[in-house]
């Protein structure tokens, strides 16, 4: 055979072409992988949807009144729909309480509409207050024919806030039919004129000289429409103040909306404001379609869901250098904007009242995205543009089923790393078996290693079940001695592990879905997220564990949210459908950094039992980690067969310690409330009902 070497060019060594041809490999690996990782993605998609179909098919299968009328038919199905609410519920207290969070909601949407309004007497109080910083706040509305009637409820509702140092600024695409709508801006022109000589007289002793504030309507017509993004730029144009607020033709503000904004920014330094918001319909805004109240600042949420949408209000400096709307996302402009400039603030703060008024009506996203089809290819846009600006590659985005401007990300995962998943046992081996049968048999992920932590089993089917494992060099088999404590036992697990990755799972848990450990690796392997959490359920198919809440439930300790919905429900505004920022999530099913778990101490072990998991992502958040929990990981979870529920005696006892350890250890935390829920929901349901 001739010396293969006399083929090398000249001057380059037989080691450079060795390097060329290990980076050729690593090359196709790595395109090998992303192959593996969409394939597994896809089967996982195909299985969520196989199970969805099967779903509705045995419910139709065991109709026996399914060859009938329709008529029959639609009451067979009422009558079905009733007794899986039942089931749900539980009991007949059970249904009670869901008639008491119908009754719930009706009073409260009472609270949130005119009777929120602030009297005559607060209204000149706060006319008169003088923040230390009087910021003018330039309200931006691009007007298209815009019907009368909407267009002076819109000037009216800024003309009657309670906070007076703003400019309306418009700018008129209307075409020659809908010339009324400059004559109207015109006369209310003239009615800011006179507000602001008031409002001088009032203020001219308590600011500086140089200081003017007052009502301005600022208003331009332009020779042709140019869209949303385009006259609101021509709005931007004529805009002076230091804080720009973006507001829509056709909605209406809350009195105190300006006041509440102007309040955040003296006392936080907000730069980057937002409030909750409902849409109402019928020119009527006590008659409320949907309340949306909104989290703190979650970027997975924005990433996923506009949640952040109306109202914005932020500082002029953050456009310096780019623009405000970008026509090419004309439709989802708002969202595109909100990525950017939020990115871009120092202080994002979130008002958690209902400033906002959104109109629902024919022609409105608010009433149907399909009035704006492009908006959803749009919204797509915008995303992966952020996610490009933060350095994601080889990303996907895709509808779900809430809503089709609600997203699922699918990151791409880099290399293949080790992942070791702990798994705590005492007896229980047809639990343990059909856990880890089902890692096994339905895991799309190979790299893993499984360590199950012996804690004083007795039963000799255990012990042969560990035999029987020993057969598999991915599994192996710890003892811990000692009384059970769950944090130490894992603790010991992490001690033993190999991995890049620590995977808490409960021993009473199974697998759905097929890529469940991808779904989670793609977000634990982020650099700024903590732990990551997946949707558990009962055999029943109801929730379990959709992300924990701060503060929920008898002890104010935490609670599940979403806790016993069905597993089709959307969640409250479409919440169940898209991976989010949580305070925390379940040690049942819990995926972390090995180097995280060990920066924070691990699982703490003076919480032996209860909360140990929550303290632990609590103890990540205090880092400046995010949690996550992602709904498209979804496992059974047969909660407590293996240590029986806290429901009296010594346990009980125990859980009682432990939660007062908690909220001495948390107090501050709980004080201020989880920044993912809501204040304005009640504590003591999980279905997120409002407080009275």
């Amino acid at each position: 055979m001739e010396d293969e070497t006399k083929y090398i060019p000249r001057g380059v060594k037989t080691r450079d072409v060795a390097e060329e041809g290990e980076m050729d490999y690593r090359s196709e690996y790595e395109k090998e992988h992303l192959r593996n990782a969409d394939l597994a993605g896809r089967v996982a998609d195909l299985e969520a949807k196989c199970d969805e179909l099967t779903f509705k098919l045995n419910r139709i299968k065991e109709n026996p009144l399914w060859k009938m009328s329709a008529p029959l038919r639609r009451c067979m199905h009422f009558i079905i729909r009733q007794k899986n609410r039942l089931k749900n519920c539980g009991s007949l207290r059970g249904v009670l309480g869901k008639i008491k969070y119908k009754e719930i909601e009706r009073r409260a949407k009472e609270n949130y509409g005119t009777k929120s309004f602030p009297t005559e007497e607060e209204t000149r109080r706060r006319r008169e207050h003088i923040f230390p910083k009087m910021v003018k706040v330039s309200i931006l509305v691009p007007l298209y024919n815009t019907p009368e009637e909407f267009l002076r409820e819109m000037i009216e509702s800024v003309f009657n806030q309670t906070y007076v140092n703003w400019e309306l600024c418009l700018a008129d695409g209307s075409d020659e039919s809908h010339a009324y709508v400059e004559k109207v801006v015109r006369e209310y022109e003239e009615k800011a004129r006179t507000m602001k000589e008031s409002v001088a007289k009032s203020y001219e002793s308590s600011l500086p000289d140089a200081q003017e504030i007052g009502p301005v309507i600022r208003y331009r017509k332009l020779k042709r429409n140019q869209g949303i993004s385009g006259n609101t730029n021509q709005c931007l144009e004529m805009a002076t103040g230091e804080y720009i607020g973006l507001f829509d033709h056709d909605d209406i503000l809350h009195p105190n909306a300006l006041y509440e904004y102007v309040k955040v920014i003296n006392e936080k330094e907000a730069d980057y404001i937002y409030c909750d918001e409902t849409t109402f319909k019928s020119g009527d805004i006590n008659k409320m379609l949907t309340m949306h109240f909104k989290p703190d600042y979650a970027i997975d949420n924005l990433r996923a869901n506009n949640y952040i949408c109306h109202f914005s209000v932020f500082a002029r400096e953050l456009l310096d250098g780019t623009e405000l709307f970008r026509s090419r996302f004309d439709g989802s402009q708002d969202h595109d904007m909100i990525l950017r400039l939020t990115d871009r603030a120092k202080k994002v703060e979130h008002v958690p009242k209902l400033l906002y008024y959104w109109r629902s009506h024919p022609d409105s996203v608010a009433s149907n995205i399909e009035a704006k089809p492009y908006a959803i290819e749009s919204a797509k846009g915008a995303v992966a543009d952020h996610l490009r600006r933060h350095g994601f590659e080889h990303f996907q985005i895709t509808s779900t089923r809430a809503f089709e401007t609600i997203f699922k990300i699918r990151y791409q995962i880099i290399g293949s790393p080790k992942i070791s998943i702990l798994i705590a046992n005492k007896d229980h081996a047809s639990d343990l078996r059909r856990c880890i049968s089902s890692i096994l048999e339905k895991s799309t992920y190979e790299n893993f290693e499984i360590i199950v932590i012996e804690n004083n089993s007795v039963e000799d089917g255990t012990f042969a079940y560990y035999e029987e494992l020993k057969e598999n060099d991915k599994i192996k088999v710890v003892n811990y001695e000692g009384d059970f404590n769950y944090s130490a036992v894992n603790n010991l697990g992490a001690a033993h592990a190999g991995g890049d990755y620590l995977l808490l799972l409960n021993n009473d848990v199974q697998v759905i879905t097929v890529n469940w450990i991808e779904e989670m690796l793609m977000y634990a392997q982020r650099e700024d997220v903590g732990a990551v959490g997946a949707k558990l359920y009962y055999g029943d198919k109801t929730i379990q564990h959709a992300g924990v809440v701060l503060g929920l439930g008898a002890h104010r300790t935490a609670g599940h949210s979403h806790y016993g919905q069905h597993r089709d429900n959307l969640g409250y505004m479409g919440r169940l459908c898209y991976a989010q920022n949580v305070s925390a999530v379940t040690g049942a099913c819990l995926l972390v950094k090995k180097a995280l778990f060990d920066e924070v101490g691990g699982l703490e072990e003076s919480f032996a039992v209860s909360l140990n998991d929550i303290d632990f992502c609590l103890k990540l958040r205090e880092k400046g980690y995010l949690n996550v929990f992602t709904p498209f990981a979804e496992l059974y979870h047969f909660e407590s067969v293996s240590r029986g529920l806290d429901d009296g005696g010594e346990r009980a006892a125990r859980y009682n310690r432990e939660s007062e350890q908690f909220r001495e250890k948390w107090k501050e935390a709980l004080a201020k409330g989880d920044p993912y829920y809501n204040p304005n929901f009640s504590l003591d349901r999980s279905d997120f009902a409002l407080k009275i």
